[in-house]
């Protein structure tokens, strides 16, 4: 949750339709070879050259199998990897690999004609196919093909490199064989008109074809898959298969799942069906000081800003600032959890802020995460956590993490996040993922509508911070991408002191709020239907509301308490 800052952006992030793509395994013509050696990075860097040692072989993450490169830019190295590979004259090859970073490069050099490059502007929250041809001179029978990052940027990773062509007769690595059968299928979010699946990656595979009912319904090159267009409270049964260029695999064990009835409430009943968020500073920035005592009573849900990160990867403290707020001491502050608690209010640790360190990128982390954060609950309270990772996450791991604490803290687990709003713009953004990945446990996603900038609507207009419609057409990409009513809340500024644009009156929220559960109000954007099971809004924070006479929760709390 940004206290104040300013974030520049580039452009506006380009909306992508939900759903799945059928993709098909590509087919190579029957003499092409693989003739790049070692692309999976199973053995090592084995057949690798990389600058200044800044290539290692590493586990994870990896796109398939065990292996992957992981290479580290420094200073003005560009930590370039590459190695020869033998080719055949006046032939054409097909260069690509899987990457994750930013600025990554993949080309060839030597080529005899003209050497090829592409390379990827931004990391996406996951892996990229990058892929490019090249065709070799009269007399070429050596290529050199690379990959290398860019300079001052963090590391980035390469699997499932290949080189496919004519055979050069140079050798190439054994024939992949037909992959095993996917364990651990599991469905991991339910809505009434869709089931999200999860399996674990087997290790060869190329893709995987996801089949309902016997039928396939769909290929994914993850391990995970959306099924949408289902029909509500109904029963299905799913196996997934991997497939290579060998050919396709067994299928794994069948699996049941059933889509909800339509009507219910995902997310901790315990919380009201329209709620105020509200985060509480756990330090002194010139708002208002408050003990936990004295939040407002329109506060619903009341996240503690922040956690501390630890010297273990992904794991989580917390440290009261007794001295900057007044002397509050930690018995004081246990007991007001418990008090708003017993008043029916929700409290919950916040994970993150505009300056949050915490990192979850492989699964000991995400298991640090989770085991820290329920000690946490027990050992003050907390209903829950609130993920408000301002620096990118890892969709595999982090729902990773939450699967894993939900398990541990049970149906009352209350979960909340506050991404930003270039972090929702489409359902390929891993905080988007993550959010839909973990739905079935999610209380409310608080979108925070500031320090943004002009963002692009569910109807692909562009739309300026500061009006209903930007409230009300960003709104409508989480609720038409996959996110339940009750799941989708607006966060936005108590008062123009907390934060550097994009504060908007409580006139303004209440109105998006008509628009968007009654249909009313609206300005320019008017959605094609209404949600009246909206969970309500947010704001940052109770410390700058208090600060401004309590003027957004009394006027914001009412009108969310008495939405249909």
């Amino acid at each position: 949750m940004n206290r104040i800052r300013s974030l520049a952006l580039l452009g506006a992030a380009t909306l992508t339709a939900t759903g799945l793509t059928a993709l098909t395994a590509g087919t190579a013509r029957a003499a092409d070879v693989d003739v790049a050696r070692n692309g999976g990075f199973e053995s090592g860097l084995s057949n690798w050259s990389c600058t200044a040692g800044s290539g290692a072989a590493v586990a994870g993450p990896v796109f398939a199998g065990a292996g992957a490169l992981k290479a580290t830019p420094a200073g003005s190295d560009n930590a370039r990897c590459s190695q020869t590979v033998t080719v055949k004259p006046n032939s054409t090859y097909t260069l690509s690999t899987q990457v994750q970073g930013s600025y990554v490069y993949l080309g060839a050099s030597g080529t005899g004609t003209q050497d090829v490059s592409t390379w990827t502007p931004g990391s996406g929250g996951g892996w990229q196919k990058l892929s490019t041809t090249f065709t070799t001179g009269p007399s070429t029978t050596q290529v050199t093909v690379y990959t290398h990052g860019w300079y001052g940027q963090p590391a980035y990773h390469v699997d499932a490199f290949s080189v496919f062509g004519p055979d050069g007769g140079g050798g190439t690595d054994p024939g992949p064989s037909v992959p095993g059968a996917p364990s651990g299928l599991a469905v991991s979010g339910q809505s009434p008109n869709a089931l999200t699946l999860s399996w674990n990656a087997v290790s060869g595979a190329d893709g995987y074809y996801v089949h309902r009912d016997g039928a396939r319904v769909a290929t994914v090159s993850g391990t995970t898959a959306t099924l949408g267009g289902l029909t509500p409270d109904t029963a299905y049964s799913f196996q997934v298969s991997a497939y290579n260029q060998a050919g396709e695999g067994p299928r794994s064990a069948p699996v049941p799942g059933r889509t909800t009835g339509g009507g219910g409430d995902p997310g901790n009943p315990a919380v009201p069906r329209h709620a105020v968020t509200g985060y509480w500073q756990n330090f002194n920035n010139g708002a208002t000081v408050q003990k936990l005592s004295e939040v407002q009573a329109q506060y619903d849900i009341i996240a503690v800003s922040f956690a501390d990160a630890t010297a273990t990867p992904g794991a989580i403290a917390f440290n009261l600032d007794s001295a900057g707020l007044g002397g509050y001491t930690v018995a004081q502050f246990k007991a007001d959890i418990a008090a708003k608690k017993a008043a029916g209010k929700s409290v919950v640790l916040s994970i993150g802020g505009e300056r949050g360190t915490i990192t979850v990128n492989d699964a000991a982390s995400a298991n640090n995460l989770a085991d820290s954060a329920y000690a946490l609950m027990q050992e003050y309270g907390f209903n829950g956590i609130d993920i408000d990772l301002e620096n990118g996450l890892n969709a595999t791991y982090m729902t990773q993490a939450l699967r894993s604490l939900s398990q541990k803290a049970g149906p009352s687990l209350v979960l909340t996040m506050a991404p930003q709003t270039i972090d929702m713009q489409s359902t390929s953004n891993a905080y988007f993922q993550t959010a839909l990945n973990v739905k079935d446990i999610l209380t409310v996603v608080n979108m925070q509508y500031y320090n943004s900038g002009s963002m692009l609507g569910c109807d692909g207009k562009v739309y300026s911070q500061g009006s209903v419609d930007f409230l009300t057409a960003l709104a409508c990409i989480q609720l038409e991408g996959g996110l339940a009513p009750s799941q989708v809340g607006l966060g936005v500024p108590a008062s123009p002191s907390g934060a550097g644009s994009g504060y908007v009156s409580p006139a303004v929220v209440n109105n998006a709020l008509d628009c968007l559960t009654r249909g009313t109000n609206c300005g320019s954007f008017k959605p094609s239907k209404t949600y009246p099971g909206l969970r309500g809004a947010m704001t940052w924070s109770t410390n700058w509301d208090a600060k401004a006479g309590n003027a957004w929760s009394n006027a914001v709390g009412p009108h969310v308490h008495n939405l249909p």
